[in-house]
């Protein structure tokens, strides 16, 4: 899912994670949550330099932050309440933007409208660090772990982290499609009880435009609960999916064989650098997203190497602005550490560099839907929320729920200010131009 809106202004580094206790009801697990419970390590300097220039930003944008004690900061707008402002500043100073979500999962900040709030950063993600500390963020901004680089063994610890937590936690927020991904409505604002038709809405438009029909043999790159792949196979496809995730496999091969659909989907346990064999259409929805920079080619290689002759490849993919990704593409972020490690958004612009250096695949169409995944947000946060007894009940304690609200509040903050975009893009070899012609479903 999405990037950081910005980096904050911070110089020194954040401890790695402690490996994973298991989660527990009550306060925050000092094991599972080590740099949550504990302030980390910042010099008063650093802290200092860290709260002036948060407050120069936060002076300059439409929203109003209220520290402890009544002072207020900002322009006015939504409301951000920071009930600990010692503790908020220390963790920026320590950890920028990392430290900024460290800080909403301990409690230190909160908003009545965390969306709207997150917005706003989004919204001017390029102004909020001075740009003589842009020109250094080499030197001071934090690095992805190598241990999240996604080679053919780290990629499946990556994909695991995310993705194995439990079926049943996705079952609590997404509808009864168990689909993970950006739907297509037909208006807004959406509804709960539309999103199922949307996203068959939006599945059916990536299987039109690869051209899949009777006969058809698709491979799926990242099967997520298994819905793409028993849409496909109700159309007279033979589908190939592969996927790195134990538990997706295990239900989506459950809702596969509920359909009736054994004999026309394959599910694999299988990285995508290991597929063989030629198909007719590749569909791959949002898997992009956790590639990383330096296995763009290969992916792309890939993908040219398993499509025959005339066929048609399929990405639906989250991308942010092309400047945006040159400034940030090397910063560790708040979501690589919790959510997504290992991930990273190309933009339009990366995706054509890389297939036209590495590869025949030429675009020929790209849907843009951004607004779209907002609402998607929207509903799954509004799920989430009202399900907590359940999240509760699954062993998830208050940490991770503020964890999960804040990650899903700060995608949907990314696409409704366009920091953030999502795109159907159809790649063919040889044929059409880079970047023609582009379509837009707001």
């Amino acid at each position: 899912m999405p990037p950081s809106p910005a980096p904050s202004p911070s110089p020194s580094a954040s401890s790695p994670p402690a490996p994973p206790a298991p989660y527990g009801t009550g306060g925050p697990d000092p094991l599972r949550w080590p740099d949550v419970v504990a302030l980390p390590r910042a010099s008063r300097a650093r802290t200092a330099l860290a709260e002036r220039l948060v407050r120069r930003a936060l002076s300059r944008l439409p929203l109003r932050a209220r520290l402890a004690g009544g002072e207020s900061v900002g322009l006015g707008g939504p409301l951000m309440e920071i009930h600990d402002p010692v503790a908020f500043f220390r963790r920026i100073g320590a950890s920028g933007l990392i430290g900024f979500g460290e800080s909403y999962m301990a409690g230190e900040w909160e908003s009545p409208d965390l969306v709207g709030v997150l917005t706003v950063f989004a919204s001017h993600a390029a102004e909020l660090v001075p740009k003589p500390l842009q020109r250094l963020r080499g030197l001071w901004a934090l690095h992805r772990p190598p241990e999240q680089a996604n080679t053919p063994e780290g990629a499946g610890a990556n994909i695991s982290h995310h993705y194995d937590l439990s079926n049943e936690l996705f079952a609590t927020f997404l509808d009864e499609t168990l689909t993970y991904s950006a739907a297509v409505f037909r208006g807004f604002p959406a509804e709960q009880a539309l999103l199922p038709a949307a996203q068959h809405r939006k599945i059916d438009r990536l299987l039109d435009m690869a051209d899949v029909g009777p006969g058809t043999r698709l491979l799926e790159i990242g099967t997520g609960w298994g819905e793409l792949a028993v849409r496909a196979a109700e159309r007279g496809a033979r589908v190939v999916t592969v996927t790195l995730s134990r538990e997706q496999r295990e239900l989506a091969r459950a809702r596969v064989r509920d359909a009736g659909f054994e004999s026309r989907v394959d599910i694999r346990l299988l990285d995508y650098r290991r597929i063989t064999g030629e198909y007719d259409a590749i569909v791959s929805v949002e898997m992009i997203e956790a590639v990383g920079e330096e296995y763009w080619p290969v992916y792309f290689r890939t993908l040219d190497e398993r499509l025959a002759p005339g066929g048609r490849i399929v990405l639906q993919a989250i991308t942010m602005r092309d400047e945006r990704l040159r400034a940030s593409r090397a910063t560790y972020t708040w979501i690589q550490k919790y959510i997504f490690p290992g991930g990273l958004l190309p933009s339009a612009d990366a995706i054509e560099r890389t297939a036209t250096a590495h590869t025949r695949l030429r675009t020929e169409q790209r849907i843009r839907f951004g607004m779209h995944y907002a609402e998607t947000l929207r509903l799954w946060r509004e799920r989430f929320t009202a399900r907590t007894a359940e999240v509760d009940a699954l062993g998830f304690d208050a940490t991770f729920r503020r964890m999960w609200t804040f990650y899903l509040a700060y995608s949907e903050a990314g696409f409704r200010s366009g920091y953030l975009d999502v795109q159907q893009i159809l790649l063919t070899r040889g044929a059409g131009i880079p970047g023609s012609p582009e379509g837009s479903l707001r």
